[in-house]
């Protein structure tokens, strides 16, 4: 590093606030935090150095009685001691006034620097800091009295943050030998290997000029009671001085705390070898440090932390480059591409054999076979299978019967279990992302209905045709395998999958309140005048005959039956008590609850509200971080159990969740083994293709869109992908449902990423103010394979499924849907299209594209939606798996209306873009722009997160 001119730090002596440098921890800011920095033929590692606890002691007490105290710590971030709320502060970003770093910086270059310090205790320290040639040896032994002087620590006792809060302090007798107990609960938050540094400042009376030095340890140890956690000590700092105006030992302080929390300091300082290196460190942190201007900010205010840290990776990449770790002749925009277009991943790439690709997947995922089971041995695994069991068999139950309705009955609710059951824990086994839950999934209704009434229009035997139709989409579906045709999801930009989502999501949506609406005509709402209202009860006569009614009108009012006894108008009587009288009721009414309409669709709210609550506690200020985790995971279980509560509390008779008694086919008279060719023609097997190529289109559209999806990067999935080996389980699979009669199935976007979100890794110990990192998803087969096991149990469950209310479970269905389709970018620029310009957030995407452009965008997506749901709902829905493939072809016209700058911040380039961009040695602008291209609500990141995952 060049170190700047001095004079440049003596002459300025303004006093701005400025805030500290970019603070974060490497093992949970950066996704990559041990990755490469690539080289020509050697990869150069990003060194991982322990976490640093920071501690500020000050004097404090002069003339009197002099103590140390402990007055502020940092980890990430600094919090301050209020000494009169006695606890600690929030922690925030630290702002330090200029000054108070020039001072420190000119105090180290005058001072006393000890690097590699071979010091085994805190007694050894002190000698060697104090054999200082300007103190007398009078003054040294006092400074020396005064320096092991135990500390008044500050404990945490109770949680008001994330990971502490409230405490009292106390004090203790000095023993060296006997370093603080490990009662602090900020100890449980640290990693393992963490060290501790330790910074002393305060104003010394007999002191005749400033003293500074600063020590490395070269072994860390724990220097007894100097910091309130019992932390091996890498470095400790000492600042004193005579008195002086203002709070300045106390600003410089913090100053040396703060460096020290800063990890490109602090990875500097580690490999320091002389004073120049250390003070070429501190100018380093200068110049990347933003001025506030005095007057324009308060500066008691605290800077909450950020949501998302800025990585560490680009900081450490220009400082390698400086000191000429990294070869002189690679282009830098070649370096920096890495965050840029991408070459495809391994899964992707063609092998030029048939069958390569499946091969390959093969052999990739053997290896992570043991493990796949080993890793569901976690508590959340259990919450996951519970949650995705639900709405598995509502799934089930819902497409079972619609899937009745649209082919007259020869497949239904029981086809559905069984289908579910036996391809989804087939395909767990088996397929490459055993996280995919399989599901029949609207496109494919769509089609089965048409094909159903292609058959009964034309006089066919609708389960032998389906037979070839599935056995030619098994075909097809071999042959992209054997083609590597996988590879072609490349071209699946977020244009494609956010129009699919988008789609599954509003039929989710759409279904779950479909239904609902329904119930109002199942369970109608009797008004006053309606034909379903009314009951009225009917007493016989003396003579054994049913009386006679009188029809009377008072006061304009509606006519009413009645017949008076006594004070009691017995018309008016419930039936129950009616009959218990003698009566008999009558009318419309008498057999209807009405409120069951009205109770099912509280139910309905509450389940999702509930489940939609539940989910964001855990990023809420209430409750320990445990118990915030176990409701967060557990959010959907318990939203149905407080629907089964409150339905089980007032009893009545809500529509409850069916599951089939007996095990035999819904068509009666046919076996479980379909008629290859029954009561069709034989030439209709080869006539069968040309249905069958369109739905293969539908398949592999479906089941790779999904698969895209479900593989994203920011979901930081270990064990790959297998796009190959995915669709050959759902080739064989389709053979064999066909065979057995039983639906068709495929990737179900919204389950699945449902799951996936279930079982989101998250870190535990989180540095104060610092929120969890995502550490990826728990990858196994076990969660799946039983969440099947179960349905296909569930046929013999009946006694307890029974009574689940279908309102809280078609609530369930509303949540996932919303909180898919609330998880996709495309649904934020809609909202821009709604927002006055001066109400819109500051996103980076809206300073790099014009607003204009976004608009019209986010309006080609609207229109495809619309055309795709069109079509859907239309007779035209035998080319819908047609328009999913012209997605992809939309997309690609684009490029005639969008540059590719515009097209990289707004959706993805296609790889035939990525590579004409680097072979012209172009850059996309918002890689490498800075630091405020970190992070983006518009960028595909999981909103870690809320994975926000969810989408079918």
């Amino acid at each position: 590093m060049k170190l700047p001119d001095q004079e440049a730090f003596d002459a300025s002596s303004t006093h701005e606030d400025v805030p500290a440098g970019e603070l974060e921890s490497g093992p949970s800011s950066d996704p990559r935090p041990d990755g490469p920095l690539d080289t020509d033929n050697k990869e150069l590692e990003v060194p991982k150095d322990p976490l640093l606890f920071i501690q500020l002691n000050e004097l404090l007490g002069w003339p009197q009685a002099l103590e140390w105290k402990e007055t502020g710590r940092w980890v990430l971030f600094e919090e301050k001691l209020e000494v009169g709320a006695g606890r600690w502060s929030a922690p925030h970003v630290p702002t330090l006034a200029l000054p108070s770093l020039q001072k420190l910086r000119s105090l180290l270059a005058e001072g006393l620097i000890l690097l590699d310090c071979p010091a085994q205790s805190l007694l050894e320290l002190v000698e060697q800091v104090t054999r200082v040639e300007s103190l007398s040896p009078e003054l040294r032994g006092q400074l020396q009295t005064l320096l092991l002087q135990r500390p008044q620590h500050h404990f945490s006792t109770t949680g008001t943050s994330p990971c502490w809060g409230p405490t009292h302090p106390r004090k203790a007798s000095y023993d060296e030998e006997a370093p603080l107990k490990e009662q602090n609960p900020l100890r449980q938050k640290l990693p393992p290997g963490a060290e501790a540094g330790a910074v002393l400042a305060g104003e010394l009376g007999f002191l005749a000029q400033p003293l500074g030095a600063f020590v490395r340890l070269r072994d860390p140890v724990v220097l007894g009671p100097l910091t309130e956690v019992p932390l091996p000590s890498r470095f400790f700092c000492l600042l004193l001085g005579p008195p002086m105006l203002g709070r300045g030992y106390h600003e410089m302080g913090r100053a040396a705390a703060v460096l020290l929390s800063d990890p490109q300091f602090q990875w500097s300082v580690r490999r320091a070898n002389s004073l120049h290196d250390l003070l070429a460190a501190l100018d380093a942190f200068l110049e990347e440090v933003t001025v506030l201007p005095p007057g324009r900010w308060d500066p008691t205010a605290r800077i909450s932390p950020p949501k998302c840290l800025p990585s560490q990776h680009k900081r450490f990449t220009l400082q390698v480059q400086v000191k000429g770790l990294l070869p002189p002749h690679r282009a830098p925009a070649e370096d920096r591409h890495r965050d840029g277009p991408q070459a495809p991943s391994v899964e992707l790439q063609r092998t030029g054999r048939l069958f390569g690709g499946l091969v390959q997947d093969v052999r990739r995922k053997a290896s992570w076979y043991p493990s796949d089971f080993l890793d569901a041995l976690h508590p959340q695994c259990f919450s996951a299978m519970l949650y995705i069991y639900l709405a598995t068999i509502t799934n089930a139950i819902t497409f079972g019967g619609l899937l009745g309705d649209a082919t007259g009955g020869s497949q239904g609710v029981l086809e559905s279990f069984l289908g579910t059951a036996v391809a989804g824990a087939a395909f767990c086994l088996m397929a490459a992302q055993p996280l995919t839950i399989l599901s029949s999934t609207g496109p494919v209704l769509v089609f089965e209905r048409l094909l159903f009434s292609f058959s009964r229009d034309n006089s066919l035997d609708y389960l032998p045709f389906r037979l070839w139709v599935g056995i030619w989409v098994a075909t097809f579906c071999l042959v992209l395998v054997a083609t590597e045709a996988s590879v072609l999801v490349r071209y699946f930009t977020r244009f494609t999958e956010e129009g699919f989502c988008a789609l599954i999501s509003l039929i989710f949506i759409y279904d779950a309140v479909g239904k609902m609406l329904n119930l109002t005509h199942d369970y109608p709402i009797q008004k006053h005048g309606s034909p379903a209202y009314g009951c009225l009860c009917q007493y016989p006569g003396p003579g054994g005959n049913e009386s006679q009614w009188t029809r009377t009108r008072q006061n304009d009012r509606d006519d009413i039956f009645s017949m008076d006894l006594g004070l009691v108008n017995a018309s008016l009587l419930p039936p129950p008590e009616c009959v218990q009288r003698g009566g008999y009721p009558r009318g419309p009414g008498c057999h209807t609850v009405p409120d069951i309409a009205f109770f099912s669709l509280l139910l309905f709210f509450t389940s999702f509200l509930f489940a939609m609550a539940l989910k964001h506690v855990r990023t809420s200020r209430f409750f320990p971080s445990v118990v915030r985790k176990v409701l967060s995971d557990f959010s959907s279980v318990l939203a149905i159990l407080l629907g089964c509560a409150l339905d089980a509390y007032l009893g009545l008779p809500t529509p409850k969740l069916t599951v089939p008694r007996e095990f035999k086919p819904t068509l009666p008279g046919r076996g479980w083994l379909v008629s290859p060719f029954g009561a069709n023609p034989w030439w209709l097997s080869v006539v069968a293709a040309l249905p069958a190529l369109l739905l293969s289109i539908l398949i592999f559209m479906d089941q790779q869109i999904t698969a895209v999806i479900l593989n994203r990067p920011e979901y930081k999935l270990r064990k790959g992908a297998g796009f190959h080996l995915d669709l050959f389980c759902v080739a064989v699979l389709m053979l064999l449902t066909s065979v057995l009669g039983l639906p068709w199935y495929v990737s179900a976007t919204v389950i699945s990423l449902a799951h996936m979100d279930s079982l989101r890794k998250e870190s535990r110990a989180c540095s104060p103010g610092e929120p969890p990192s995502f550490l990826g998803i728990r990858e196994q087969r076990l969660t799946g394979l039983m969440v099947f096991i179960l349905t296909g149990v569930s046929i013999f469950l009946a006694p307890v499924l029974k009574f689940i209310p279908m309102p809280v479970l078609y609530g369930i269905f509303l949540y996932m849907g919303v909180a898919a389709l609330s998880s996709i970018q495309f649904i934020k620029r809609v909202q821009l299209l709604l927002m006055p310009t001066k109400h819109q957030p500051d996103l980076l995407l809206l300073r790099h594209v014009p607003l204009s452009r976004v608009h019209l965008f986010t309006a080609i997506q609207l229109a495809c939606l619309g055309l795709l749901w069109i079509i859907k709902s239309t007779p035209a829905a035998i080319i819908f798996p047609l328009m999913l493939l012209g997605l992809v072809g939309v997309r690609k016209a684009l490029e005639w209306v969008f540059s590719s700058q515009e097209l990289l911040w707004l959706d993805e380039l296609m790889p035939e873009e990525e590579r004409s961009i680097l072979d012209k040695g172009l850059e996309p602008e918002h890689s490498f722009s800075g630091s405020d291209s970190e992070d983006s609500e518009l960028m595909y990141q999981p909103k870690a997160p809320e994975i926000n995952i969810s989408v079918n």
